[in-house]
């Protein structure tokens, strides 16, 4: 007898995927559909690449097949997103795949041709026999392999264990998109599931890319199931249900102040953000931010079963806060929100000196409650103490207070500023201090001081920060923010907030500023993965939602920015941003008409009357409206008002009044001009350039559209570069 060749074996990256249903076709139907099928898959870019390469091999498997793929660990799932996305035109090929990375082994098959077998092929039918009609399933390995890349983390959906053949269990993620894909839970887990989460607490491994199926969930009581539809398509009602929330996910409320001196507020506001910026470092953890909680104030009444289905989360964070002189007590419970079971509840009594690493502590409790765990390098980042200086300290938690009630509002960034200069001022060794004291002037620099001084203020408080503690991760969000806001370094800043993330996972300051600068980038896909991610750990913030809203209609996905809109406005039901957007989508979708339904609310400002009366071609309205809109607008609105104003009269007939409007536009432009520094204004170039356009100077018009696309090219800020060149 011939001696059996040596088994070689290699690993491959398999996709596998068969036609639900199929042995209950008609075999006429069942050739077709395999036709169909065939072609789709030949004609996916991933399977051309691999194949020319050689390094693809196709198995026929009767209902399906089987691509095995010898290059790398993303082409099995960029081919089946390829597949996915083919087949919403072909609503008869109910597929389903599944991925997996294994061993594989030549053989020679009965017609003594080359082919391949292995635990690799066999693993990958496994992952697949878990799912539905459009699913796309990884097995664990595949998916913490791409878990790794920011691009993959938001796609990426834990399901926990499905039971297979023989007893079998693989443990299974759900790869999805919002257009690609099956959202809902498989058949094969939904009783698991149900199992899982009505046992009690207890440590249990639920990986970080599973939070964002639990912040899609979290929207739903806020927007209502038609744009939940919309957002993250539809799903089964058990899903969407608070047992669906990650147990290891916390809210952490506002702290009461029992404080006799009420300006002592500042106090608890301060620890309050201290425990949920500890929280964020913990990367088995889902934490909400602060935005989204101080809307649930002590001295309301709180049911935390609704505020946790609102938030997302399984468990919430309650307590208060009493500082008399040198002493405090803090009382904080952890309590299971879903069954109203208090975890654990505790006293602190401290004195100020004593209390400096309370939030630490604090912050590593709650995690051990809800079964989190951390890493020697969370532990210590988390347990560490900032300062001994306790004068020092209240200085820091005042300015921290302050700077994080802010938005869009910079009234109060001067104050946060002034607080933190006073920390370091006592403790110059204070390193957390030196880095906020930058970041405050570096927005300060970016928003309303752009002057020189401002930025060496930011610069020399960075350099104070990094000579202290360079590996400090806050250290590295400084450093991004003076790259992003000082020097318009966007590849330089995205590598330092990309730093900071490491270790502030849970940080959403950090995640909007990775969104920001993707999107200056052009990096569509990874800002809106961003801003959905911040959206999921801030539901209640309109900031994070209009980012990603106007994300969206950047890349023209009008349907999804309006799906956003609608979530602003069940937040926040007169939101002015949230009605502009809306407006905006429904005209670029050919439905300016009923835009209409939206005048009647109160948020629905004098100036989008206007241009949804100009939408609508009622220009002689369009005109009275900015008229009136002028009457209470801000020096940095004025110019716009009048290049609508001169719009709307040129339309309605009236040119001599057209003519005076834009006029008083190019007026404002230039002195807008004069006030702002010689590398920031772009837009006022550009604007000014539509205003002499309305004049009919092509000269000076397409001269000062020049200029502002020389300040911001599209190459070099491709979200904002854009509207440069079509405004020109």
């Amino acid at each position: 007898m011939p001696s059996k060749p040596e088994l070689r074996l290699e690993i491959a990256h398999v996709l596998f995927m068969d036609v639900v249903g199929y042995s209950k076709l008609l075999i006429n139907d069942q050739s077709d559909i395999l036709a169909e099928l065939n072609q789709v898959v030949r004609d996916t870019p991933h399977f051309r690449e691999a194949e020319a390469a050689g390094k693809l091999i196709r198995l026929p498997t009767g209902d399906g097949m089987a691509l095995v793929f010898l290059n790398n660990a993303e082409a099995p799932v960029k081919c089946a997103l390829e597949i996915s996305k083919t087949l919403q035109g072909y609503s008869h090929i109910p597929l389903r795949m599944g991925v997996h990375s294994g061993p594989i082994n030549p053989v020679s098959d009965v017609n003594d041709r080359a082919n391949v077998t292995g635990a690799g092929i066999n693993m990958a039918q496994r992952v697949m026999d878990c799912g539905d009609a459009g699913h796309v399933l990884l097995s664990r390995r595949v998916a913490e392999d791409l878990e790794q890349y920011r691009q993959w983390q938001p796609l990426l959906h834990d399901l926990g264990e499905c039971e297979v053949k023989h007893g079998l269990r693989v443990h299974v993620f759900n790869l999805s998109t919002e257009e690609l894909g099956n959202r809902n839970v498989p058949t094969k887990l939904q009783s698991s599931h149900a199992r899982q989460h009505g046992r009690s607490k207890r440590p249990i491994v639920v990986t970080t890319v599973f939070v964002l199926l639990a912040g899609i969930a979290a929207m739903l009581p806020l927007i209502g199931p038609q744009v939940f539809r919309s957002i993250s398509g539809s799903r089964a009602a058990a899903s969407r249900s608070a047992s669906a929330f990650p147990d290891k996910s916390i809210a952490v409320l506002p702290l009461e102040n029992l404080s006799e001196e009420k300006e002592n507020a500042f106090f608890a506001d301060g620890i309050q953000d201290e425990l949920l910026s500890n929280l964020a470092k913990i990367k088995d953890l889902k934490v909400i931010s602060r935005t989204s909680v101080m809307q649930y104030k002590s001295g309301i009444t709180r049911n935390l079963r609704e505020i946790a289905q609102q938030l997302g989360v399984s468990n919430v964070v309650e307590g208060s806060v009493r500082r008399s002189g040198n002493h405090m007590r803090v009382s904080v419970q952890l309590i299971d929100a879903l069954t109203d079971r208090h975890i654990w509840a505790q006293n602190y009594d401290r004195t100020l000196a004593d209390s400096l690493a309370l939030q630490g502590e604090l912050a590593t409790e709650i995690a051990a409650g809800v079964g989190a765990t951390l890493s020697p390098q969370e532990k210590a980042r988390v347990e560490a103490t900032p300062t001994k200086n306790t004068a020092a300290y209240t200085a820091y938690l005042r300015g921290r207070a302050l700077a994080a009630g802010l938005t869009t509002d910079f009234s109060n960034v001067e104050s946060a500023a002034r607080s933190f200069q006073e920390a370091v001022t006592l403790d110059p060794s204070f390193a957390l201090a030196w880095v906020y004291l930058s970041c405050a002037h570096s927005s300060v620099y970016w928003s309303i001081d752009r002057t020189p001084a401002r930025l060496a203020a930011a610069k020399d408080a960075l350099d104070h920060a990094i000579a202290l503690d360079p590996t400090l991760p806050e250290t590295y969000l400084a450093r991004g923010y003076y790259r992003y806001y000082g020097a318009r370094d966007f590849s330089g800043a995205l590598a330092e907030f990309q730093l900071a993330e490491k270790s502030l996972p849970n940080d959403v300051e950090v995640l909007r500023a990775i969104g920001l600068i993707q999107r200056r980038l052009g990096h569509w896909d990874e800002a809106i993965a961003a801003f959905r991610r911040g959206v999921e750990l801030d539901p209640r913030n309109i900031e994070s939602a209009g980012d990603l809203a106007t994300t969206y209609t950047a890349k023209r996905r009008f349907s999804d920015a309006l799906a956003v809109a609608d979530h602003i406005l069940a937040v926040e039901p007169s939101n002015t941003q949230g009605i502009g957007i809306k407006m905006g989508c429904l005209w670029a979708l050919g439905k300016a008409e009923a835009a209409d339904s939206l005048l009647a609310n109160p948020g629905a400002s004098l100036q989008l009357r206007a241009y949804q009366a100009l939408a609508t071609h009622r220009f002689a309205e369009a005109a009275d409206l900015f008229s009136k809109a002028l009457k209470d607008a801000s020096d940095n609105d004025k110019n716009d008002i009048f290049v609508g104003l001169g719009l709307a009269q040129k339309r309605a007939g009236n040119v001599t009044a057209s003519k005076a409007a834009y006029q008083r536009a190019v007026q404002e432009f230039t002195l807008a001009l004069s006030n702002t520094a010689a590398d920031s204004g772009a837009v006022l170039h550009s604007g000014l350039g539509v205003a002499y356009a309305g004049l009919g100077d092509a000269t000076l018009a397409v001269n000062e559209g020049r200029k502002g696309m020389a300040m911001q090219p599209t190459s070099e800020d491709p979200f904002e570069g854009p509207l440069r060149r079509k405004w020109r």
